[in-house]
């Protein structure tokens, strides 16, 4: 019996080409919908805010267009100046201050081995679930004149150094940061935990019989081996440091004068008490490309040292 010829598809290729098209834009199907949401309430409204910062508006009458002039005020104006300067002050107690306490005090509580690690990791991690607002009047009475740290310091004979810690034009700036490096401690030292909890303990019995003591252990085996949770703590910590708000609003408003002012509080009062709308989106877009480029050049440098 001789055989069929065979029917030609002459739609084969047609049908593996729109296959192959249907598989590309398969992914881009499934982040479809999380993109749109990430567009609508993040990009949108920071391409709002950029249009904004190029006009003179105070949120009622027509817009004047002024282009850069809003970003050169940045500059010019002393205030804003400070403002910025005390966010990179803010740094050093949101970030510096607790990443070191937090390091040192994980590495002790590892190395001893704490009976009760778990109820400690829950207390030192209260401050984060704790709200800023009941945080800031909390110490806000502890700051006062007639508050609980003036109390101790008359207590022991030191009432010299008794001030009113928050209208002080000197100590106000510490006191405030003071409470920011107290709640990202317990970030910074549970992040940190986690970390060398995954330490193999045979790095530590090998360095013993090297005679390696506690500071030695600390420096080449504990620090090393973190590298990547403390990349993480310093870039929430940065990151909260230079947005903070609701801790300058409810303790000093940014006085005394404008010796505790920030560019997140400088955005509130221009947007909503000067009506500055323009200079206020102006001071958000600079304060997110300072916290993007602070960022990067963090996770650059711990790429670069791994």
């Amino acid at each position: 019996m001789p055989a069929l010829p065979r029917a030609s598809n002459t739609t084969g290729a047609p049908r593996n080409s729109s296959g192959r098209q249907g598989r590309r834009l398969t992914p881009y199907l499934f982040i479809a919908p999380a993109f749109i949401i990430y567009a609508a309430f993040m990009l949108y409204p920071l391409a709002r805010s950029v249009h904004l910062s190029l006009f003179a508006w105070d949120g009622l009458s027509l817009a004047t267009f002024v282009g850069a002039g809003n970003y050169t005020e940045i500059f010019a104006d002393a205030r804003l100046r400070a403002a910025f300067g005390h966010a990179l002050v803010f740094i050093f107690f949101y970030a510096v201050l607790p990443c070191g306490i937090g390091l040192v005090l994980a590495a002790v509580l590892t190395r001893a081995q704490a009976r009760a690690l778990a109820l400690f990791r829950t207390l030192v991690f209260l401050p984060q679930v704790i709200a800023m607002v009941v945080v800031s009047v909390a110490f806000k009475q502890i700051y006062a004149p007639d508050g609980l740290l003036n109390s101790m310091l008359r207590s022991i004979g030191l009432d010299a150094l008794t001030r009113p810690w928050l209208g002080d034009y000197v100590f106000s700036l510490p006191a405030v940061g003071l409470i920011g490096s107290w709640v990202s401690t317990g970030l910074v030292t549970v992040l940190l935990l986690a970390g060398m909890a995954k330490i193999p303990t045979e790095l530590f019995e090998a360095a013993r019989l090297d005679g390696a003591g506690p500071v030695r252990e600390f420096f080449a085996i504990i620090v090393p081996a973190v590298r990547a949770e403390l990349t993480v703590a310093l870039t929430l910590t940065i990151v909260a440091s230079l947005k903070t708000f609701d801790l300058i609003y409810m303790t000093t408003s940014g006085g005394p004068g404008s010796s505790t002012t920030v560019p997140s509080y400088e955005v509130y009062r221009r947007a909503f008490e000067t009506g500055q709308v323009g200079s206020a989106a102006a001071i958000g877009v600079m304060l997110t490309l300072i916290i993007f480029l602070i960022t990067l050049a963090v996770n650059r440098i711990s790429e670069r040292a791994q």
